[in-house]
């Protein structure tokens, strides 16, 4: 059996470059995160065992500082934080950063605001609270249930798949062929192109392994996504997830991570999978976090 790793695979720069604040912040003082860092079983442990706090709501803060996550906040939010007197450190994602502008300029200009996104999750809350009126869409019974207006104004949650937002838009100038549409487009190209490299693997495979934590959106999304080429994909947290008779019969197995999965995670799930497979496993060339952020996301800034 062999195994190939995704050209693209694993933590995005935003991710990463939270953590590593996280990290360095509580070197040096007592950290509260005010939500989740990230949906992977392995960093919040790390982040537990170096003492930070997390918290799900303002009033829950023990802390003098506190971290606001990649996936941002609403200015409303950040406001009774400073007003508070915590001491922020804001580790939102530059991307996450040009969508929240996007989306206030589109409101302040005119335009009824938009959001292709899943209207529990995190980013899509800072997107929207402090507007007054707004509307979340994410399927086709939803753009249905919009009121008409003349002109709207999309945006996408960073995370979404490129083909649902291209889609959703088409069904919302179906849906309201007299309004003026703008999109600004604001989906994370790293998502992107860790999708279109999990797929093109997925392809060629037998079997495809997603690591990354249960709760994380986009490693439902990838696995998602490799479902419908692939037709055995195993979403697993840790290596000890795996099982030996998933790859009875199976000659290639290929790869993939979600962007909230550290470079260790992804290690123990190869390294398990060559004591099943009993040789050394096939790797693809991969790309440094650098080069990858150099080459994707930030180039878009």
């Amino acid at each position: 059996m062999k195994i190939i790793r995704a050209h693209h695979i694993g933590m995005c720069f935003g991710v990463r470059n939270a953590i590593n604040t996280a990290f360095d912040i509580a070197s040096e003082h007592p950290l509260s995160i005010l939500g989740d860092l990230v949906h992977n079983p392995d960093v919040v442990a790390s982040l537990r065992d170096r003492g930070i706090r997390i918290a799900h709501e303002i009033k829950e803060l023990r802390t003098l500082d506190v971290l606001v996550t990649a996936h941002g906040i609403s200015h409303r939010r950040l406001n009774v934080l400073n007003e508070s007197g915590f001491r922020v450190w804001d580790a939102t994602c530059p991307l996450v950063r040009k969508a929240q502008q996007a989306i206030r300029n589109l409101a302040s200009t005119g335009y009824h605001p938009v959001v292709i996104g899943r209207r529990d999750h995190v980013e899509v809350r800072g997107l929207t609270e402090d507007l007054p009126e707004y509307d979340v869409v994410l399927t086709e019974s939803d753009i249905q249930n919009m009121a008409e207006w003349p002109k709207l104004g999309v945006v996408a949650q960073t995370t979404q798949p490129i083909e649902r937002v291209l889609h959703l838009l088409e069904l919302l100038r179906a849906r309201f062929p007299r309004s003026e549409l703008k999109f600004v487009d604001t989906v994370c190209p790293t998502t992107t192109l860790r999708r279109t490299a999990a797929v093109e693997l997925a392809r060629q495979c037998h079997a495809m392994v997603v690591v990354g934590g249960s709760n994380s959106n986009n490693t439902r999304e990838l696995a998602d996504a490799c479902r419908k080429v692939c037709a055995h994909v195993y979403h697993v947290e840790t290596a000890a997830d795996l099982r030996e008779e998933w790859f009875v019969d199976i000659s290639l197995v290929g790869i993939t991570a979600g962007t909230s999965t550290p470079d260790s995670a992804i290690d123990e799930v190869e390294e398990r999978l060559r004591k099943i497979a009993g040789e050394q496993a096939l790797e693809t060339d991969q790309l440094s976090p650098e080069q990858m952020e150099n080459e994707s996301a930030m180039a878009r800034l």
